[in-house]
C-alpha cells in the first residue's frame, strides 16, 4: 500500500484489516463543529486558559469526529506536567450498548507488538534469546527457509512472510463469518502456503505472521505462555490492572469493554477498494445508522499480532516505561530504535515493534497503532516517554468515507501536537475554522 499524502492516513496498514483497509482518501476538512462538547480534564495552576483552551478544540474535533460517522471516540493526552486531558463521545446510537467512558478497556489491535517486541528483547538481555537467532532453532520445521529468518526480520517485518490475515479462510474467522479457534501454529501454516513475498532481509512488508512466529519463540524460550510473560513481565510491575492477551479460548466478556462497530454489507461495500473478495462483511448483532457490533467476533486470528486488551491510561503507563528505560536495558532499547524503510513513499520507519512517526504536524512520535473489528487506536510518546497521547476510536470503516477521515485525521493530528504543547499548524487547504 503506496503511502505519499503528507499525513497518512488512519487505515495505515492494510494488511491489519482484511487486507481492504487502503489508505483512506480526503484532505483535512475546513470546519470544525459548532456543537460545544465536555471533556474532563485535570487543568494545572498557572495555565488554566492554556490547557481549557487546549481541551475544549480537542472536545471539538472528537464531536466532530463522532458527528462524521465515528460511533465512539476517546482521547487522552498527557503533557507530563501531571496534568491529564480526557475526552470520551459517542453517537446517540450506541449507548443502549455501552455508556463509553475514556477509562474503558479496548482493543489495541497491533499495538500488541510493541508489547511483544518488548517481551522479546527481555529475553535477548538475559541471553536466552539473540537477534540473530534463525527461526528454525526455535521453531524446527514450521517455517519453510526458516534458517535463512532471523528474529530481527520478524522484530521489524524483513522476514518476507506472507501476512496470515491475507489468506482467505483467516479472513473469514477475522470477519466473523467463521467462528473457527485458530491456533498459532495454524495461522503460520495458513501463511506459509503462499509464497514468500522477497528474500528474507530484502526489505519491509508488514505482516501477522512475524508476531505470531514470535510470540511462540517468546514461548519456547521462556517456559511460559504469552500471557503469563505479558502478566509477569509488564502487566503487574507497572500494575496494569486492566492490560491483558485475549486467547483464542479466553475470549473477554468484561462489562468495561467498549462496544465496536462495523458498517453492514450494504453500508461497508461502497468503501472496500477493488479486489475486495466477494461477500465481505462483518457479523455481528444489527445495529441502527447501517452498523453491526463487531464487539464479540472471535480473534483467535490475532494472538501476539493483535490479541491485547487495554486502557488509554495503562497503555500511556506502558510507553511511558518503555521509553524510558524501566522495562529494557539501553542497549535492547537501542535496538528497538533501530530502524528500517517502510514502504515506498512512507517516511515513518519502524524499528523492532515500535514506529517512528517521523511526518506529524509538530515533529517525530514513538508509538504503533492497530485495527481489529469495531477498534482504531493510535499511542504514541515523545522520545523519553513523558509524554504519552492515545485517540481510540470504537470502528475501521466507520471513518472510511473521506469526510470522516479528514475529521479522524485534524483530531489525530491536534492530539499530538497538544501531547508535545505545540500550536497546531494550519495551512489555506486544512485550517480548520469554528462554523
Amino acid at each position: 500500500m503506496p503511502r505519499n499524502t503528507p499525513y497518512p492516513r488512519h487505515a495505515r496498514r492494510a494488511y491489519l484489516t482484511l487486507a481492504v483497509v487502503t489508505a483512506l482518501t480526503g484532505s483535512l476538512a475546513a470546519c470544525e463543529a459548532s456543537a460545544a462538547a465536555q471533556g474532563t480534564a485535570h487543568t494545572p495552576s498557572g495555565r488554566p486558559g492554556v490547557v481549557a483552551a487546549q481541551e475544549a478544540r480537542l472536545a471539538r474535533l472528537a464531536q466532530r469526529n463522532v458527528d462524521a460517522g465515528a460511533p465512539g471516540v476517546v482521547v487522552r493526552v498527557d503533557k507530563g506536567d501531571g496534568q491529564v486531558i480526557e475526552i470520551a463521545r459517542q453517537a446517540p446510537w450506541t449507548r443502549a450498548d455501552h455508556a463509553l467512558a475514556a477509562s474503558d478497556e479496548f482493543r489495541m489491535g497491533s499495538n500488541t507488538k510493541t508489547m511483544v517486541a518488548t517481551v522479546v528483547l527481555q529475553l535477548v538481555a538475559e541471553h536466552r534469546l539473540q537477534l540473530t537467532d534463525p527461526v528454525e532453532k526455535w521453531l524446527p520445521g514450521l517455517i519453510p527457509n526458516g534458517a535463512a529468518i532471523t528474529l530481527r526480520m520478524l522484530l521489524n517485518h524483513t522476514s518476507g512472510l506472507f501476512n496470515t490475515i491475507d489468506d482467505p479462510d483467516v479472513l473469514k474467522a477475522f470477519t466473523g463469518q467463521d467462528t473457527r479457534q485458530w491456533t498459532p501454529g495454524e495461522l503460520i501454516a495458513a501463511a506459509v502456503r503462499h509464497a514468500p513475498l522477497f528474500a528474507p532481509g530484502a526489505r519491509y512488508s508488514y505482516s501477522n505472521t512475524n508476531y505470531v512466529a514470535l510470540g511462540l519463540v517468546a514461548e519456547k524460550a521462556a517456559g511460559h505462555s504469552l500471557s503469563d510473560l505479558i502478566q509477569e513481565r509488564i502487566a503487574r510491575p507497572l500494575h496494569l490492572k486492566n492490560t491483558y492477551l485475549v486467547t483464542g479460548s479466553g475470549e473477554t466478556k468484561s462489562p468495561r469493554l467498549a462496544h465496536g462497530y462495523e458498517p453492514d454489507a450494504a453500508h461497508l461495500a461502497p468503501v472496500l477498494p477493488p479486489g475486495t473478495p466477494a461477500g465481505t462483511a462483518f457479523t455481528g448483532p444489527a445495529r441502527p445508522a447501517g452498523h453491526v457490533d463487531t464487539t464479540w467476533i472471535n480473534l483467535s486470528t490475532e494472538w501476539a499480532a493483535g490479541g491485547m486488551v487495554s486502557t488509554a491510561q495503562e497503555w500511556a503507563r506502558f510507553d511511558t516505561a518503555l521509553m524510558s528505560g524501566q522495562l529494557l536495558p539501553p542497549a535492547q532499547l537501542k535496538e528497538m530504535k533501530t530502524t528500517v524503510a517502510e514502504e515506498s513513499g512512507n517516511p515513518n520507519r519502524y524499528g523492532l515493534g515500535l514506529e517512528k512517526k517521523v511526518v506529524t504536524p509538530c515533529g517525530t512520535v514513538w508509538g504503533h497503532d492497530g485495527q481489529v473489528p469495531g477498534y482504531s487506536s493510535w499511542d504514541y510518546t515523545d522520545s523519553t516517554g513523558r509524554r504519552t497521547v492515545s485517540v481510540f476510536t470504537t470502528t475501521i470503516f466507520g471513518i472510511a468515507n473521506p469526510k470522516a477521515d479528514a475529521a479522524n485525521e485534524a483530531l489525530l493530528k491536534a492530539a499530538i501536537c497538544t501531547m508535545l504543547d505545540k500550536p497546531i499548524p494550519t495551512t489555506p487547504a486544512s485550517a480548520p475554522t469554528d462554523s
